[in-house]
C-alpha cells in the first residue's frame, strides 16, 4: 500500500526572553521523497545560541541541497553536517565575542529508509503506532548516570544536574555524534524531533499515544499546550518536528 508523508514543524518561546532553538524540514531540490528534518538547541547568552542553531539548519539544508542519493553515504551527509557547523560555530567565537553552542539532531527520510544523527540532548524518537519503538540516548550526565545504573530515568527528570551535556557543538572539543538508520519502514510508524524544552514533561509512552492519535499538526498544538502547563510558568524554549508515515488505499 502507497505511503504519505503527514509532518509538520511547530515551536514556543516558553518563558524565556528569546528563541534560541531552531527547527525544519527540508525537501531535497531533485529527489522526490527525500527530506532532511533538523531540530538545533542553541546555547550560548543574548543572541548567541540563536546564531549558532541557525547555524546548524543553514549547514544542513545546504549539504542536502549537495546531496547525491545515489553517489554518498546518508551517514557521510549527516556527519559532515554537523561537523561543519560546529566549525563554523567555534568561528562566531572570534567574530563576536559570544560562546555559542548547539545541540542538534537530524533525520534523513528516503523512499524505504531513515537515517539519522544527533550531538546532545535534542531527541529523536520513533513510534510504531501508539507504542514507543526507539529513541536516541542523550550526550548528557544524567544519561551517563543511567547508563551506570546509579540514577533511574524518573530521577534524572529532576536531577540537579539535567541539564549539563558531554558535548555540543561549539566548544573546545570536536562533537561526539551518535548514528543510526533503519529499513523496515511502515504505515503507522513516526517521528518527533525535540529540544529537551518538550521531551522534560512527558514519558516516551504519552509521546508515542499522542502522535498517534492526532495529524501532525495537531498532534505537535497538543504536545506543546501539554508542556507549556506542566512548566509552571518555568519553561524552556520549545522545537519539535513530526513525521508520521500515512498508508494511503490504493485507487481501485
Amino acid at each position: 500500500m502507497p505511503i504519505s508523508i503527514d509532518a509538520c514543524v511547530s515551536q514556543h518561546i516558553g518563558d524565556r526572553k528569546e528563541q534560541q532553538d531552531r527547527v525544519g524540514i527540508f525537501p531535497h531540490p531533485k529527489r522526490g521523497g527525500v527530506a532532511l528534518a533538523v531540530v538545533a538547541d542553541g546555547m550560548g547568552g543574548h543572541a548567541g545560541g540563536a546564531l549558532a542553531a541557525e547555524q546548524v539548519l543553514y549547514t544542513a539544508k545546504n549539504n542536502l541541497e549537495h546531496y547525491s542519493v545515489k553517489e554518498e553515504l546518508p551517514r557521510t551527509m549527516l556527519e559532515a553536517s554537523i561537523q561543519e557547523a560546529h566549525t563554523m560555530i567555534k568561528a562566531m567565537r572570534m567574530v563576536n565575542e559570544k560562546d555559542p553552542h548547539s545541540t542538534a539532531v537530524m533525520l534523513l527520510l528516503q523512499p524505504g529508509k531513515v537515517s539519522w544523527a544527533h550531538c546532545g540532548d535534542s531527541r529523536l524518537y520513533r513510534f510504531r503506532g501508539d507504542k514507543p519503538f526507539f529513541r536516541t540516548t542523550d550526550h548528557s550526565y544524567v544519561e551517563h548516570l543511567i547508563s551506570e545504573g546509579k540514577i533511574t530515568p524518573e530521577q534524572a527528570l529532576v536531577h540537579p544536574n539535567r541539564n549539563i551535556l558531554l558535548t555540543s557543538m561549539g566548544g573546545g572539543e570536536p562533537p561526539k555524534i551518535a548514528y543510526g538508520e533503519a529499513e523496515d519502514l511502515q504505515g503507522g510508524d513516526s517521528f518527533l524531533l525535540c529540544s529537551d524544552g518538550l521531551w522534560g514533561y512527558f514519558s516516551d509512552a504519552e509521546l508515542a499515544g499522542v502522535v498517534a492519535a492526532f495529524p501532525a499538526r495537531e498532534a505537535a498544538s497538543t504536545l506543546i499546550s501539554r508542556a507549556r502547563d506542566r512548566a509552571n510558568g518555568e519553561g524552556d524554549n520549545v522545537s519539535v518536528a513530526i513525521l508520521r508515515l500515512v498508508e494511503v488505499p490504493a485507487k481501485k
